[in-house]
This record gives C-alpha cells, structure tokens and sequence, in this order.
C-alpha cells in the first residue's frame, strides 16, 4: 500500500495505491485498515466496486476495536476504493492493483500513485507502470562475459 503526503486533501486523482494479495475483500481489507490506522489515518469508511471482488465484506467491520462502515457499488470503478476519514471531511481515492499483477508492475504503480498529476483513469496508470522501462545498470559494473 502507498499513500502520498498530502492524501484526501483533493490534490490528486490518486493519494496512493492498494496492492491486495487476493480478490478475498473480507481477508484482504482489515490489513488495509490497521496499515492505514499505522500510519495515522484512521478510516471511518471504505466504499468499492461489487464486481471487483468475489464477495461483498459485512456493512460494519470491526478492526483494531473500532468500527469502519463499508459500502459496495457497481457504478464504482472495479480499480478504485474510496476512504472518508475526520468525520467525512477527509476522502481519498487509492487505485487498486489487480493481486494477479506482476510485483514489478504493482511496484511501479505503488510508487507512481504517490505523485500528483497523474491521469484520472486507473487503466492509463497501470499501463505507465506496466511499460516503465527497468533502470539501466551503468557499463562499469556490467560483468564481462
């Protein structure tokens, strides 16, 4: 999970990225939170698309002794989830990582949903992540064969 400084401040179209390891919300979404809650922010609701996992998750979740209400909707886009924290007046957008990602590709994108500026559709940032090129390792440390 990435999160940029600045998340729900309405600055970008993405304040991070979720790279869960399954399409299980119910497994994979109590670690989100208690992540979130690590680093300061302390959801109160957590809104994504039905058909983006296999299962709706429970309308309240308990986590951490606290209770974060969720709520699934097919006009949600299937690669983003939305969280509202400070009594509503805070909201980030995180785009998700499909879990059957490649790990360079999810990397990519954990880091590029940290800058501000980025195209509004999920699908354009996953294809820059997809086609970044592999940084180039310098001819003086490549090994004669």
């Amino acid at each position: 999970m990435s999160l940029r400084e600045g998340a729900g401040d309405g600055g970008s179209a993405f304040d991070g990225a979720w790279f869960p390891r399954s399409h299980d919300l119910e497994a994979e979404l109590p670690e989100l939170i208690a992540e979130l809650d690590r680093r300061g922010v302390r959801i109160e609701r957590f809104t994504y698309s039905l058909d983006a996992w296999d299962r709706p998750t429970a309308r309240k979740l308990v986590v951490r002794d606290r209770v974060v209400r969720t709520g699934g909707f097919r006009s949600m886009d299937p690669l983003v989830v939305c969280l509202t924290w400070d009594g509503g007046a805070r909201r980030a957008d995180l785009l998700v990582v499909p879990p059957e990602t490649d790990v360079l590709t999810g990397a990519r994108a954990l880091r590029l949903c940290t800058r501000r500026g980025l195209p509004r559709s999920p699908q354009m940032v996953l294809a820059a992540a997809r086609s970044t090129p592999l940084p180039q390792v310098p001819q003086a440390y490549r090994r004669a064969v």
